[in-house]
């Protein structure tokens, strides 16, 4: 029923905005009138029960019209809003389905993104063909793009319903209609084929499974690595996904690194080192920034027109710094009493703050490895680009330990932490580049 009803979508390509809205508000009041009976079950979220209102299935259709009346009033496509609703609509059906022969998470996962996606895809073709009259040539050009967001939308979807509750819809919708807004705007910046977008969808799955395999990343942060992995190569490309990546696989074999010894002390990070979604944000937002605004820019999407090349050097900045500091806490812990970075005195293990000489050691050398695969990869990372990244990295950990000392557990928590000190890499980064300038 549910899907059923986001088909309705199509009301707004296919009538106009107005026959749309009428349609929304005629299930709003119905959903308003009907308070139980078999209709009432048939539509009621488990939450409505106590309501005795259909409140979910009113702020589903609330969600729907919002992202439609931005599509009819702003840039944002009406192919971006029909896919979007298509998605969350036939998700939803295609794993409750699937709920019946299977209580697998990771299989659960994966039959919603394929029929998530590939709604959203059929969604916008389906929407560009009646509203723009593409013809057959036209409409496979953007099959790119469409399978981009399709892909994009699906997965995010899939980590909001793990990380809130799966009826938590509304939201879900707002948020992958955004997203996909976001990225649209960055069609300019695509190259790949559709092919290739699907080639760079198969590595990013495999690797992300392989994570979750080994316990170094729940079901949310395997769906955030593979959103973040597959948002890097499309927008920068497979030289900044293996920078990233190696923080990811070096970072989470770290976790592991004498973990029992680490589970004595009370210094292990929970569910036997699995990184969940906040852990991944909190290291790799900064770097996805970077690759937005990369994509942007070399798409003259920018104000000023940066060098593209700035917002690399802030990437792979941020990224050392994740590596940093990840290293020095990960393998510094187990070794002799920490201190506290701001006094000096010795604090017990893993208090917030506390550092070790061999952490700093293992901190540094993760910055040279990011740096290192960074001066390979790419020309404009000179060997004073390097250098660069080496000490933004050990400039990024330092401030981590800096908060952790003085606000953490207090102001911020270790998530807002790791996101600020990473971002103190990526502008210290950026700013020496300027600083030498040793862009072309």
């Amino acid at each position: 029923m549910f899907a059923i009803l986001c088909t309705l979508a199509f009301a707004v390509p296919l009538g106009g905005p107005w026959v749309g809205a009428a349609i929304a508000a005629v299930i709003v009041l119905g959903a308003v009138a009907v308070t139980d009976g078999p209709l009432f079950d048939l539509l009621a979220y488990p939450s409505d029960y106590k309501a005795g209102r259909l409140y979910g299935l009113i702020t589903l259709v609330l969600a729907a019209a919002t992202l439609g009346l931005i599509a009819v009033t702003t840039t944002m496509a009406v192919a971006v809003f029909v896919g979007t609703v298509l998605l969350v609509g036939y998700g939803n059906f295609a794993e409750r389905l699937a709920r019946g022969r299977t209580d697998h998470d990771v299989a659960l996962v994966a039959v919603f993104c394929t029929v998530a996606a590939g709604s959203a895809v059929a969604g916008q073709a389906a929407t560009r063909a009646v509203t723009d009259g593409n013809s057959l040539e036209a409409l496979s050009g953007a099959i790119p793009t469409m399978v981009f967001l399709g892909a994009s939308g699906a997965l995010l979807a899939a980590l909001l319903r793990d990380v809130l509750f799966a009826q938590d819809d509304p939201v879900v919708m707002l948020a992958v209609g955004l997203l996909s807004w976001l990225l649209a705007e960055l069609e300019p910046a695509l190259s790949l084929t559709a092919g290739e977008i699907t080639a760079a969808l198969a590595v990013t799955v495999a690797l992300g499974y392989v994570s979750y395999a080994l316990e170094t990343a729940s079901i949310a942060g395997m769906l955030t690595g593979i959103l973040l992995g597959l948002l890097t190569i499309v927008l920068g490309g497979y030289g900044w996904f293996i920078v990233l990546i190696s923080f990811f696989a070096i970072g989470g074999l770290s976790s592991k690194f004498r973990y029992e010894q680490k589970a004595e002390l009370g210094v292990a990070e929970d569910n036997d080192g699995a990184r969940g979604s906040g852990n991944v944000l909190g290291n790799a937002a900064v770097a996805i920034a970077a690759v937005l605004g990369y994509a942007a820019s070399s798409a003259t999407m920018l104000p000023g027109d940066p060098d593209p090349n700035l917002f690399l050097f802030a990437f792979a900045g941020s990224v050392a710094t994740a590596m940093s500091d990840t290293l020095s806490s990960e393998i510094g812990s187990v070794f002799d009493t920490p201190r506290l970075i701001t006094t000096l005195e010795p604090v017990e293990p893993g208090t917030d703050g506390g550092v070790t000489w061999q952490g700093e050691v293992a901190g540094i050398a993760g910055a040279v490895v990011v740096a290192g695969i960074s001066y390979v990869l790419f020309p404009a990372v000179t060997p004073v680009g390097a250098a660069i990244i080496v000490a933004a990295g050990v400039v990024g950990m330092t401030v981590d330990s800096l908060l952790g000392a003085t606000l953490e557990g207090t102001v911020l928590g270790n998530q807002g932490v790791n996101f600020l000190a990473t971002l103190s890499g990526a502008l210290v980064c950026a700013l020496l580049v300027v600083s030498f300038a040793i862009l072309g």
